[in-house]
Formats: structure tokens, C-alpha cells, sequence
């Protein structure tokens, strides 16, 4: 029988501290430091195992996923090891480090096209999975954004660590993507820590909170059709930031602190930066760091691309240029739009 080297995690206790996003120290969990190189080895993993313990996988089958990227690496790493077939439907959006990384591991790619009519591919990519399931019974789809595994696997690792991690926690700031990890931690801490402040970041141009879509370039957080498994009840917070701050966010993390992070990642600070008129000095302050920057190299963090995109003024990473929050927001009233 073949041994199982793929777990959930490698290393769920790293935080590094960053200064000079609001007065306190904030402090970022880097989840790059788990196998597969992103936090999204620990929904693979759990919505694969929950498959397996309900008999669900034999050898016809084939599983199948929408992925802006990063799960599409985790779940190809598990299913290599596990010997599953996998497909991949990702689209123009997602990095070619990621698409390589996939097929490098046996798993198919799929490319879609077609915007969907929120002017995203999350759309797209999931009617292609309708079709493939339609079509062939042996195909199962994961459905990361409909799956209780998602989040369950967050619940049990990445916001118990947290928790255990540190005495008092003031703010937490998680990115809304799939909305697993934002879930999964806001049923822990509203169980475990009610006192803990939840802030929930997207992109503009997402319609996870409730807003009208918009073009996005950045693959990570947002989605163009809002996910099953989201429910804003408890959590204290919707806030939403532009693309453009959340490059010049990783631009100036990587100029200043020597830290080469995702775009979620530059989206989730930019959004504690636009809190900081909130956040006192000795306020514990968390976020959540999905992957690493050396994905993004084509992008985020090439000078070419993020003129093109966002104006020559983003390329230096200069927070000055960040755009200035409006007023606070809570679930009720939908989300702030910082831009």
C-alpha cells in the first residue's frame, strides 16, 4: 500500500511581524510554507479525505476543479500521490508558474476563455465542469465553492494555530476568495473567541459582498458568482479594496521588507492599511497570507504589467498613493468600497 506523505500542513505556526501598516504590529500568518506552497493544501486535502471516507473514489474516477491556481497545485500534488486523475479548469488570469506546476504532476489543464456574464471566468469555468460531469458519471466535481470540507479544514487548522498562537487578538483580517478560510475561522472564533474583531477583505469588482462585478486581473480573492458556503452573519466587517492598491501593496512589501507575497496577501494588508485610523498601538492585529509572490513575477511584480494595467505610478510601491478608505462598514450595510 503506497504511504501517504501529503498532510494537511508542514509549518501552520509562521508569522512574521510587518511595521508601518497601521500603529500596531501586524502580525501575517505565511501559509507558503505549507506543502504545495499555499494554504490551499489543507481544503485538498480535506475535501479529498472526506470523499474517501464516504467510499466516494474507486479507479475510474476522475476529479475535477475550478482554481484561480493555487488549489489547482495542491489538489494535482494529492491526487499524484494518491494516484487520482485530475482536471484543472482554470483561465487567462492564472499565473503560468501555477498551469505548469498543475501539469507537471499528471494532472489535465483546461483553459477557458469566455468571460462569464459578471464579467469574470469563475462563471465559465463552471459550466465547462457541468458539461464534463454531465457527460461522464466516473467525474467528480470538488466543488470548493459549495463544499462544508472547505471550511471545515480551516476550522480545524489554520484558526486553531492562530488561536493558540496568541493570548488576546484584537483584529483578524481574512481575504474572501472561495470565503474556506474566512469561514472556517469565523465559526472558530466566533465559538471559541467572540471578542475577536473578523474582517473580511475582497476585491472590487468581486460580488461575494453584494456589489456589482468588475473586470479583475489578480487571481486569489473575489469571485464573479457568489460562494455557497459564504454567510456574512458574524463577521464584523466587509471591506473591499482595488486591484491597484493591492499591487502597490506587494511592491512595497517586497522594496521594504524584503517579502515577495501574493496578491491576496497585498489585498488583505492594503485593507488593514485603510483601517489604521481604527487600530491602536498595542491592538494584536492578525491577517492571513495565502502564498508567495514568485507566482506573480510576470505580473504583479513586473514593472511592464503593472503599468499597463494600473498606471506607471503604482510601480514603485509608494503607500502613499494608496487610496484613502471612506467609513466603516458592517455585514448589514453590504461593504466599503476603498476605491
Amino acid at each position: 500500500m503506497k504511504t501517504r506523505n501529503v498532510s494537511a500542513i508542514n509549518n501552520d505556526r509562521a508569522f512574521v511581524e510587518i511595521q508601518g501598516l497601521c500603529p500596531a504590529i501586524v502580525y501575517v500568518k505565511i501559509e507558503a510554507l505549507n506543502l504545495a506552497g499555499s494554504v490551499k493544501i489543507k481544503p485538498a486535502v480535506g475535501m479529498i479525505n472526506a470523499l474517501e471516507r464516504k467510499g466516494c473514489i474507486n479507479s475510474n474516477t476522475r476529479l475535477i476543479e475550478s482554481s484561480s491556481g493555487s488549489l489547482g497545485v495542491a489538489l494535482a500534488m494529492v491526487c499524484a500521490e494518491r494516484g487520482y486523475r485530475f482536471t484543472c479548469v482554470i483561465d487567462p488570469n492564472t499565473s503560468e508558474q501555477n498551469r505548469k506546476t498543475i501539469e507537471a504532476m499528471g494532472a489535465e489543464v483546461v483553459v477557458v476563455h469566455q468571460r462569464d456574464e459578471n464579467g469574470g471566468f469563475l462563471g465559465t469555468r463552471i459550466q465547462y465542469i457541468r458539461q464534463r460531469i454531465a457527460n461522464d458519471s466516473n467525474t467528480i466535481w470538488l466543488n470548493q465553492y459549495a463544499n462544508p470540507a472547505n471550511p471545515a479544514a480551516h476550522h480545524d487548522s489554520t484558526a486553531k494555530s492562530i488561536s493558540e498562537t496568541f493570548g488576546d487578538i484584537d483584529y483578524l483580517f481574512i481575504g474572501a476568495g472561495t470565503t474556506g478560510t474566512l469561514m472556517g475561522c469565523k465559526t472558530f472564533f466566533r465559538r471559541y473567541r467572540p471578542e475577536t474583531r473578523i474582517i473580511a477583505i475582497d476585491s472590487i469588482g468581486s460580488v461575494t459582498f453584494g456589489f456589482p462585478p468588475a473586470t479583475r486581473y489578480i487571481p486569489g480573492l473575489g469571485t464573479s458568482r457568489r460562494p455557497e458556503i459564504f454567510d456574512p452573519e458574524g463577521l464584523d466587517a466587509m471591506d473591499r479594496v482595488n486591484e491597484a492598491d493591492a499591487v502597490t501593496m506587494c511592491r512595497w512589501l517586497a522594496r521594504s521588507h524584503g517579502l515577495l507575497l501574493g496578491g491576496s496577501t497585498g489585498t488583505v494588508l492594503a485593507g488593514i492599511h485603510s483601517w489604521r485610523d481604527r487600530i491602536c498601538p498595542k491592538d494584536v492585529v492578525v491577517a492571513i497570507s495565502p502564498d508567495l509572490g514568485e507566482r506573480y513575477l510576470d505580473t504583479i511584480y513586473s514593472d511592464a504589467w503593472v503599468a499597463k494595467h494600473f498606471g506607471e505610478k503604482r510601480v514603485s510601491g509608494d503607500l502613499s498613493v494608496l487610496t484613502d478608505r471612506i467609513s466603516p462598514t458592517v455585514p448589514d450595510t453590504a461593504s466599503h468600497q476603498s476605491g
